[in-house]
């Protein structure tokens, strides 16, 4: 295992070690603290939150582990524990008669969050699905049923329905091909140029297209798109336009391993990074990115955020903020769970130490290079 690899298996371990011990033991809801500015109101939701953001984040990199015979054995009896964490909170998570059964039904966000797991299932699909006992499957099938009578927002939460559907196609369960066409027709009509949709018809400034637009688009499509000839030409047209994006989010990284803070959520943190992950874990990075650029940009802000020690409180839970507790940061609907969308960044940890992203020597970033006075080409659009 190289230096950065361990650095971020630990990073990783760190923030979702003890909250998924806590739930696979069934006492998440009596030892998570739940922090935000409308934190009782929200706290039906913020359970489901962390499970279904945690698992989207740690997915490839418990199915690695599930694949792979040459992987580093201490790292493999880390993916193993989280594994057997990962299985049995999903147990806990979808029965009644367990103290952290989770919401799937009441009120909106737990579509949001069944959208997560079920995408941690399609990035996992040995660990978190094949392994599954039957009555687990069964009990998951139908709390994602429910989240089908949830409306949408006619924003990024459109795709939320559209993966669950995608989920359903891969389950070899009845799905919503319309539906789910319809959406994916919707989302296209909000592509803005220069490889940014709209959160719907309008541009916002804010990370969006990197925390949940291009990933589940992707994760949809890379699924479903054998299906019909127009989603294949979609996908690739959507994959040039995550290539663009990707290359504007590297060039976000500044020398210091900072970001700009624009938008909302931006207490995710590092899931402003959530696309770049997902193209270094897919090998579809753009030709212009090393992965081993991309890996160094993403461990100086891995840093940056998470060596301050009071981004986390004394017992190891993520506090809200960036660098650090700021709570004002947050809106009223970001609470503990919330913050834990954070972990997509690990999603390279998918690949093996033998990947170009983990054993090429480091390379420095574009504002790295920029801002030491070395030369390099010019940005440039994408016109499409």
């Amino acid at each position: 295992m190289t230096d950065a690899r361990r650095y971020w298996v630990s990073l990783l371990r760190k923030i979702c070690e003890m909250p998924l011990e806590l739930c696979a033991s069934d006492r998440l809801k009596e030892s998570m603290p739940v922090e935000g500015k409308k934190s009782e109101e929200r706290r039906k939701f913020t359970y489901l939150e962390l499970l279904g953001r945690i698992l989207c984040g740690i997915s490839p990199f418990l199915e690695l582990n599930k694949e792979s015979l040459d992987t580093d054995p201490e790292e493999r009896k880390i993916a193993f524990r989280l594994s057997e964490l990962a299985v049995k909170s999903l147990s806990v998570a979808t029965n009644p008669n367990c103290k952290d059964y989770m919401n799937f039904k009441n009120g909106r966000q737990p579509l949001v969050d069944a959208a997560f797991i079920v995408q941690a299932i399609l990035r996992a699909p040995k660990v978190l699905w094949e392994d599954l006992d039957v009555s687990i499957k069964k009990r998951l099938i139908g709390e994602l049923k429910t989240t089908r009578k949830i409306e949408p927002y006619f924003s990024n939460w459109l795709l939320f329905s559209a993966v669950v559907e995608t989920f359903f196609f891969f389950a070899g369960e009845e799905w919503d091909s319309t539906k789910v066409d319809l959406i994916l027709r919707s989302v296209e009509s909000w592509y803005k140029g220069d490889g940014a949709y709209g959160d719907g018809p309008l541009f916002r400034w804010d990370y969006y297209n990197s925390f949940v637009i291009y990933p589940m688009m992707i994760d949809i499509l890379r699924i479903i798109s054998k299906e019909k000839a127009e989603w294949e030409e979609l996908y690739v047209r959507v994959l040039k336009r995550a290539q663009r994006y990707a290359v504007v989010l590297e060039r976000m990284v500044s020398p210091e391993g900072t970001f700009p803070i624009i938008g909302r959520s931006i207490t995710y943190r590092t899931a402003v990074f959530h696309l770049l992950s997902q193209l270094s874990l897919l090998h579809l990075l753009p030709v212009s990115l090393s992965p081993a650029q991309v890996r160094c940009a993403l461990t100086a802000v891995l840093r940056r955020i998470f060596e301050n020690p009071s981004t986390f409180d004394e017992k190891g839970w993520l506090k809200i903020g960036v660098v650090g507790s700021q709570p004002s940061l947050g809106e009223e609907y970001i609470t503990t769970g919330s913050l834990y969308l954070c972990t997509t960044v690990f999603l390279p940890l998918g690949l093996p130490s033998s990947d170009p992203f983990w054993k090429d020597s480091c390379k420095e970033w574009t504002n790295k290079k920029i801002w030491e006075g070395e030369d390099t080409i010019p940005d440039k659009a994408l016109e499409d």
